[in-house]
C-alpha cells in the first residue's frame, strides 16, 4: 500500500520561487516542500548577478519596463512586465525584511548595471546574490512550524482525475491534487495529496551539454505539467549565457553579466575587441546578441573560446566586487586581475515554460507555476539580465495569495489510486540506455544551440524522438528510480524544445535560424503553445 500524505499546499522545488510561495502560503495552511537533492541545491543558489529593480534616484518604472520590452524582442506581455516592475521594489524590501543582506554603499543599496539595462538597478550581494537569498529564505522556512521540507524526493507524475478511484464525469476541466513522489532514500513511492500544487522546479539546462545550471535542472516541472495536460509555451527560447569559464574541470562556471557591466571587454584570442562590430552597445548588448557574436567569432576563427578581459580595471575593486569569481578562477591558476578570462556561451535560462496567467495559475485547476519553470510572458524572446530572480520573487508572492481562494474551496480530498508498479521489475539493463542522457545533451548542443536550421532541427528531432520512445518503453517495464525519472523528463523536454523551434518560422530573440533569418512580418509576434493530445500534441499560435 502506498504511503499517503495530505497537505494544504504542496510545493515542488526549494529555490526562491518555491520558498517565497511556501512562506506566504503558510499564512493560510500547512505546506510541504519537496526538493530533489539538498534543500539549498537550486538555480537560485547559483545566481551571481542580482535582482533588477528600480531604486536609483535617476531610474523609474517606465525605463525598466522599456528595457525589458526591448530585450524581449516583441514577445513580452506588457501587462506582465508592468506588474513585475511595479511590484519589484516592494518585494525586494520584503526580502531584506526576511533577512537577506545586500551590498550597501554610503547607507544605500549599491546598484550595479548589466547588459540591456539603461540604468544602474541591479541589487546584489557582491557576486553571490542567489546564495545569500537562498540562505535567508531557508533560515525562515526552518523556523516555520507550518512548513515541512522533504529532501531527496522527486515527483514522478501529477495526480489528476485519471488517478481517481472513481472517475468523475468528463467536464473537459483538469484538476490537480498533488503528485506521486519517489523517495530516493527509502526507494518508495508516496502519494502527496494537496489542495494546491505549485511547480517551482526551476530550469532545464541539463538538456544541453554545456550549462550553468546544476545537475538537478532537468526540466521536471515542464515535463510533469505537459504529461498532465497543461499548456506549455515558447520553449524554443533558450538563453545561452555568453560568458562561462572555459577551463578543464571548471564545469561551465558562470562569469556574471556584471563583469561586463563593471567594464570587462570581450576580445578574440589575439586580443582584439569585437563586440562593437555587432552592436553599438558593445559589451553591454543583451545576452542573445552577445552570445551570437561570440559564437560567430569562434566559428569564423576556429577558436574554442574568446576572452573576457577585466585586467585593465583596479585589482582591489575587482576582488571586492567579484570575490567568488576571483577565487574560483584563482583555483584554476588564473588571476583575473592580470589575465584575461577564457569564456564560451552555455545554456543558462529557459524563457518559455508552463503557461500561467498573472496570478500564477496554469491551465490545470489547482496547479500553479512560479519562477523559471513558468511562462508568465515577462521575458518574451529573451530575458533581460537579473529579471529572473525578480520574476520568481514577484509572481510567487502573487500566486501564493491568489491560491487562497481555491484552497478554501476544496474541503475534501478525492480518493486516489495507490501507485501501481505490478508487472515491473528491477532492470539490470539500465546500463544499455544510461548513455542516452549524454547523447541527448550532445544532439541538443550540436543542432539546437545558438544558431539553428531546419536541417539541424529535423535531424535532432529524429534522434531525440527515438531515444524518447526507448526511455518511455523502459519506464513502463521497470520499477521507478531517480535516474529513470530524470531521464524520462529530459527526453520529453528536449523533444518539446525541438518541436517549438521547428514551428517558429522566423528569427527572434534567442531563436535564430538560418532558414528564416528575419522576423515574421506577416503574422507578427506570437506565442507558440503546445498541449498534449494523447500520443501527439496540439499547437496554438497566440498573437501578442
Amino acid at each position: 500500500m502506498t504511503e499517503s500524505i495530505n497537505s494544504d499546499f504542496f510545493v515542488l522545488g526549494s529555490g526562491i520561487a518555491g520558498l517565497i510561495f511556501a512562506l506566504e502560503a503558510s499564512k493560510y495552511g500547512n505546506v510541504i516542500i519537496i526538493t530533489k537533492k539538498d534543500r539549498a541545491e537550486s538555480n537560485t543558489n547559483y545566481a551571481q548577478g542580482g535582482i533588477a529593480s528600480v531604486f536609483g534616484n535617476d531610474d523609474n518604472f517606465e525605463s525598466h519596463i522599456q528595457d525589458t520590452l526591448i530585450a524581449g524582442a516583441g514577445l513580452c506581455h506588457k501587462d506582465a512586465v508592468e506588474l513585475l516592475v511595479s511590484e519589484g521594489p516592494k518585494r525586494v524590501q520584503e526580502l531584506m525584511n526576511l533577512g537577506a543582506h545586500f551590498t550597501m554603499k554610503n547607507g544605500r543599496l549599491h546598484l550595479g548595471r548589466e547588459g540591456g539595462h539603461s540604468k544602474d538597478r541591479i541589487v546584489h550581494s557582491k557576486d553571490f546574490t542567489g546564495r545569500e537569498v537562498e540562505r535567508a529564505l531557508l533560515e525562515r522556512v526552518s523556523r516555520n512550524n507550518k512548513i515541512t521540507l522533504l529532501e531527496n524526493h522527486i515527483a514522478i507524475d501529477l495526480i489528476t482525475e485519471k488517478n481517481f478511484k472513481t472517475k468523475p464525469e468528463n467536464s473537459g476541466e483538469i484538476n490537480c491534487w498533488g503528485a506521486y513522489v519517489f523517495d530516493a532514500v527509502s526507494k518508495k513511492v508516496k502519494k502527496i495529496l494537496a489542495k494546491v500544487t505549485v511547480l517551482a522546479t526551476g530550469g532545464l539546462g541539463q538538456v544541453y551539454l554545456h550549462t550553468t545550471n546544476p545537475k538537478i535542472a532537468t526540466g521536471d516541472g515542464v515535463a510533469l505539467a505537459y504529461r498532465a495536460g497543461a499548456k506549455i509555451g515558447n520553449l524554443e527560447f533558450i538563453q545561452f549565457h555568453p560568458t562561462t569559464l572555459y577551463l578543464p574541470g571548471s564545469d561551465s562556471f558562470l562569469i556574471s553579466e556584471a563583469v561586463r557591466g563593471f567594464g570587462g571587454i570581450l576580445k578574440t584570442k589575439d586580443g582584439k575587441p569585437f563586440m562593437e562590430n555587432y552592436d553599438p552597445r558593445g559589451c553591454l548588448a543583451p545576452r542573445d546578441i552577445v552570445a551570437r557574436a561570440i559564437d560567430s567569432e569562434m566559428k569564423k576563427r576556429g577558436d574554442e573560446f574568446v576572452y573576457l578581459d577585466v585586467s585593465h580595471k583596479d585589482a582591489e575593486k575587482i576582488k571586492e566586487n567579484f570575490p567568488s569569481i576571483y577565487e574560483k578562477c584563482l583555483s584554476f591558476g588564473l588571476d583575473i586581475t592580470k589575465d584575461p578570462i577564457p569564456v564560451v556561451p552555455a545554456a543558462h535560462y529557459s524563457c518559455g515554460g508552463v503557461v500561467t496567467n498573472l496570478k500564477g495559475e496554469t491551465s490545470i485547476k489547482g496547479l500553479y507555476a512560479c519562477g523559471e519553470v513558468a511562462m508568465t510572458g515577462v521575458h518574451g524572446a529573451n530575458r533581460l539580465a537579473s529579471n529572473s530572480l525578480l520574476e520568481a520573487l514577484v509572481f510567487s508572492h502573487i500566486a501564493a495569495n491568489s491560491s487562497e481562494e481555491i484552497f478554501k474551496s476544496r474541503v475534501h480530498f478525492p480518493e486516489v489510486l495507490d501507485w501501481d508498479d505490478s508487472g515491473t521489475f528491477n532492470n539490470e539493463e539500465w546500463v544499455l540506455i544510461s548513455h542516452n542522457k549524454k547523447e541527448i545533451q550532445s544532439v541538443m548542443a550540436d543542432y539546437v544551440g545558438i544558431v539553428r536550421s531546419n536541417l539541424r532541427l529535423e535531424r535532432a528531432y529524429r534522434r531525440v524522438n527515438l531515444i524518447y520512445s526507448e526511455v518511455e518503453e523502459f519506464y513502463k517495464k521497470t520499477k521507478v528510480n531517480y535516474d529513470v525519472i530524470e531521464l524520462r523528463n529530459l527526453c520529453l523536454v528536449a523533444k518539446l524544445i525541438i518541436i517549438s523551434a521547428l514551428n517558429r518560422k522566423e528569427s527572434r530573440g534567442l531563436h535564430f535560424t538560418t532558414d528564416y533569418p528575419h522576423l515574421d512580418e506577416v503574422n507578427g509576434p506570437q506565442d507558440i503553445i503546445l498541449t498534449r493530445d494523447k500520443d501527439s500534441y496540439k499547437i496554438e499560435y497566440k498573437k501578442i
